[in-house]
């Protein structure tokens, strides 16, 4: 998939980000905790997913590291939700009973506004919102929190990787602070991770998956992640990530998901990752740390 060109004002936009704020040195590789616990939809064990009370509850847990899902509207807003289909995390199914299946991109950003995305969860939450992508970006940024933003069905969604850019670079997420240190774009979809390379190279991207070790050179001309699932992880695989330089000329590295209990967090973290995602970043922290 080719990218597609972006308008004018979006392509100076995010070429002036690409040349401003270059790949991201060594010091700041080092900086990096090892392995990083990253919040998987926000603390989504304790608070709704990918609402902004789970960013809250990760914060409150000190958890640094928060992971959300974007999708776009029908009307083109970008926001953070999981599920193709709203039906599973909102009340759409009551609001809109005769919209089935109830697809996020069907639904204007207004619609999906009034939707309760918490009460599903617990009576605590009733109330909840899906946030907006922009919404969702100032709430990590007030806890002073890293993002690692996974693109979801980018192929439902042509061109979302030049909105979400462009969204990022109107909050201010794409100046040398977050490019360095606090901010990666992942997705299933290479395509999806070769585009947002090409649009700004400066932007640090990781696919979600297990490549094969030989086609890892590959997948390193335009990320600097493989991020699998725990089960299909070894030593041996994660040190042959290790030993292929990604798209910034350091290794690349490796986030493994989805790791809930203590004795998975240890068994993973034995295999040299860089990165826990988890449902329960204060358990995963726990273990790491040896309590």
């Amino acid at each position: 998939m080719q990218p597609r060109a972006a308008t004018a004002t979006t392509a100076a936009l995010l070429g002036a980000a690409a040349l401003l704020f270059p790949a991201p040195g060594a010091h700041a590789e080092a900086a990096v905790e090892r392995p990083a616990v990253i919040a998987h939809r926000g603390a989504s064990a304790y608070a709704p997913e990918n609402t902004l009370a789970a960013v809250d509850k990760a914060a409150e847990l000190g958890i640094a590291w928060v992971e959300n899902d974007v999708q776009r509207t029908k009307d083109g807003e970008l926001v953070v939700v999981h599920d193709e289909s709203l039906r599973r995390t909102t009340d759409v199914e009551t609001v809109f009973p005769d919209r089935a299946p109830w697809h996020v991109k069907d639904f204007t950003a207004a619609e999906i506004a009034r939707l309760d995305a918490g009460s599903w969860f617990g009576p605590a939450y009733a109330g909840a919102r899906v946030p907006t992508l922009k919404e969702y970006l100032r709430r990590v940024e007030s806890h002073h929190q890293k993002l690692l933003l996974e693109i979801k069905k980018p192929e439902l969604y042509p061109g979302i990787e030049r909105d979400t850019l462009k969204v990022l670079a109107n909050e201010g997420w794409l100046d040398r602070a977050h490019v360095t240190a606090r901010l990666v774009l992942q997705s299933f979809s290479a395509d999806s991770m070769r585009t947002v390379h090409a649009l700004c190279p400066a932007v640090r991207t990781g696919f979600l998956g297990s490549p094969p070790v030989a086609e890892l050179p590959g997948y390193a001309v335009f990320v600097d992640q493989i991020n699998p699932p725990y089960g299909a992880l070894s030593t041996g695989y994660v040190s042959s990530v290790h030993a292929v330089p990604g798209a910034h000329g350091r290794r690349l590295r490796v986030s493994a998901w989805t790791v809930d209990s203590a004795d998975t967090a240890r068994t993973v973290a034995s295999y040299g990752v860089d990165g826990i995602i988890t449902n329960r970043p204060d358990v995963v922290r726990d273990a790491l740390r040896g309590e």
